[in-house]
């Protein structure tokens, strides 16, 4: 089980529109597999290595990445994530560049998470025991604001619970994209 790190609000407008930068979106998705240098992350993103080397040197100067000097050579940085749990202030509490920076990447993540299943069931086929691993469940719950919240700390708990730490995943382990999607319905 992965330790579960305190909740960190981004609440600074200028570091919220840092994070939801669809590029640097990509870039923490790919360091979150392994450390990377820029020449690395630009041959995955189809990008030049100067535009990612400055990407994440903004994503470093809000605290999302860091340098892995460990792995340096020369002149070569390398970089990771830190590890957090991310959380953005409520609605009633954002300003309206949050809104528009977390609208946007909303719309983006969206966007890439029906693409994701998308592949998934192209692939579906080929995935021997994996084909039969996607999850898919939906529910409604009748609950209060106070409730909703409760679910969700025990629904990030739960990831926590199931993640191994850093290093010490099993032999047949895989990646799996879960989301968590709860919308009130309005009238």
């Amino acid at each position: 089980m992965a330790e579960q790190p305190p909740a960190q609000e981004i609440n600074d407008a200028e570091a919220l529109r840092a994070f939801a930068h669809p590029m640097r979106q990509k870039i923490e998705r790919c360091l979150r597999r392994a450390p990377a240098n820029s020449a690395a992350l630009a041959r995955e993103l189809g990008e030049s290595t100067g535009l990612v080397s400055y990407h994440l040197r903004q994503l470093a100067k809000h605290g999302f990445v860091e340098e892995v000097p460990e792995l340096a050579k020369g002149r070569e940085r390398w970089w990771r994530t830190v590890p957090g749990d991310r959380r953005f202030p409520p609605y009633s509490r954002q300003t309206p560049q949050m809104r528009e920076a977390l609208t946007e990447m909303h719309r983006i993540g969206l966007a890439e998470l029906v693409d994701s299943a998308r592949r998934f069931e192209d692939a579906r086929d080929t995935l021997g025991p994996w084909a039969d691993a996607a999850l898919f469940s939906r529910a409604t719950l009748r609950v209060d604001p106070g409730q909703l919240r409760a679910f969700f700390e025990e629904y990030i708990a739960l990831l926590y619970r199931y993640s191994a730490p850093d290093g010490e995943d099993a032999p047949e382990a895989r990646t799996v994209l879960v989301r968590l999607l709860g919308i009130p319905e309005t009238d």
